[in-house]
């Protein structure tokens, strides 16, 4: 994955509403959900929905299809296993990090 993707994925991610709409998607799998359920579940106007779907979209987290009317939204999986595999990547310099202290425990 190259940085500029990276980057672009992230900056979508780093909004409140687009964050809330792309965990939403997650969490309903593959088949996705109407655009309309996804504004109506987030409390959100359609229309401040199409922008952040489309923020989405553009960065490649998401991937939409039309049935009918409606447009159905869905995660790429496959894009979010390459962000997170290429924010991990070389982590802990090949090691074990699940025995490595969390910053909440550095701290103390």
């Amino acid at each position: 994955m190259k940085a500029d993707s990276v980057i672009l994925s992230l900056a979508a991610l780093a909004q409140e509403h687009r964050l809330a709409a792309y965990r939403l998607l997650v969490e309903a799998g593959p088949d996705g959900l109407p655009a309309g359920q996804v504004a109506g579940t987030l409390g959100l106007p359609n229309s401040s929905l199409s922008h952040h779907l489309a923020q989405l979209h553009a960065a490649g987290l998401v991937i939409h299809r039309r049935e009918g009317r409606s447009l159905i939204y869905s995660a790429d999986y496959a894009a979010m296993e390459n962000l997170i595999g290429y924010l991990t990547e070389n982590c802990c310099r090949g090691a074990d990090c699940s025995s490595a202290p969390s910053s909440k425990e550095l701290a103390t």
